[in-house]
């Protein structure tokens, strides 16, 4: 059994307008996406800012709550799930988030921060226990121990973050969401981090859906890939796969963006004309057909479906193959 099994998941965000101030438009920040995630497997996911991405990530940890779909965590589907059900499923089901700065209470210390999650979910029996386990988890992502009494302005960029990961990892999660979190510190920084979250992954059993915008980090990390556009996934499949042999014409731009080292490479860097459609007015259609450079008549007309192209490597788009 899968891990994470997300079914037609939706979310739309109504945007209110007139005297009555009713909801006339809607946001459709993420439409109609399936996955699953198996235990232990880290799934990247990528596309451009205000694809969907984090609206996704934030929905599968009930931060953000969905219109319609499913979310089957650990065989029970938690989309409507709340009070004492949903507590008990955010202990298997954590996030951290891209701001290291913004997504830790600057009134708390690290002890407090951490220890939080513990006193919530009544894991440590009195308050030595709780220190204790604080000074294991601060050890775990690489900090001083002595560090719990500080508070995070006395940390730089990469410390706090390592202080997210360390709350994240308190209720000893199945699987973290890991919204874009290295995209926020230094070049030297993230890979500190990315091989952090490797050797917890490797060492606790954790599975991770990495959200992010840079392909070379996704590509590291990521056994698969999950391509994002305009609120719906355009390609999956295995990274090598998708990386190597892109299917979808949007994934393929996007591959031939990233800079190459080799002075000498030959790849042809595909440039999209146009800006993204507005979520609120998405295109009939298949929703890239207005960027993409080789849409045809039955684009702009029929929503592809994500099809399997190759076993295991799946994409949206009708001239695929």
């Amino acid at each position: 059994m899968s891990l994470l099994e997300v079914k037609h998941l939706k979310v739309h965000f109504p945007v209110k307008r007139g005297l009555l101030n009713r909801a006339r438009l809607h946001v459709k920040a993420v439409d109609d996406v399936s996955f699953v995630i198996e235990p232990g497997e880290t799934l990247g996911l990528v596309g451009e800012s205000g694809c969907g991405k984090t609206t996704l990530g934030r929905a599968l940890v009930k931060l953000v709550e969905p219109t319609a779909g499913n979310i089957l965590f650990d065989g029970k589907d938690i989309a409507n799930s709340h009070g004492k059900k949903l507590l008990a499923t955010r202990r298997g089901l954590q996030m951290i988030f891209q701001d290291p700065v913004g997504s830790l209470n600057p009134r708390m210390t690290v002890e407090q921060i951490i220890g939080e999650a513990l006193d919530i979910h009544r894991l440590a029996a009195n308050r030595d226990d709780c220190r204790a386990r604080v000074r294991e988890l601060l050890k775990a992502v690489g900090l001083n121990e002595a560090y719990a009494q500080r508070y995070p302005h006395e940390f730089s960029g990469g410390q706090r973050q390592r202080i997210g990961i360390a709350r994240a990892l308190a209720v000893e999660p199945k699987l973290i969401v890991c919204d874009e979190p290295v995209s926020a510190l230094d070049v030297s920084v993230q890979a500190q981090v990315v091989n952090l979250l490797q050797d917890l992954q490797q060492q606790r059993g954790l599975a991770y859906l990495f959200i992010a915008h840079d392909l070379a980090v996704v590509k590291h990390i990521s056994q698969r890939v999950m391509v994002m556009y305009l609120g719906k996934i355009v390609e999956l499949g295995a990274t090598n796969a998708v990386v190597d042999q892109p299917k979808h014409p949007y994934t393929q731009a996007l591959i031939s963006a990233v800079p190459v080292v080799d002075p000498d490479s030959k790849r042809q860097r595909i440039v999209l004309v146009g800006d993204v459609p507005s979520p609120m007015n998405p295109p009939s259609g298949c929703p890239f057909h207005t960027r993409c450079p080789i849409a045809v008549a039955r684009c702009k007309t029929e929503i592809p479906p994500l099809r399997e192209i190759i076993p295991g490597h799946l994409a949206a788009c009708h001239l695929a193959k």
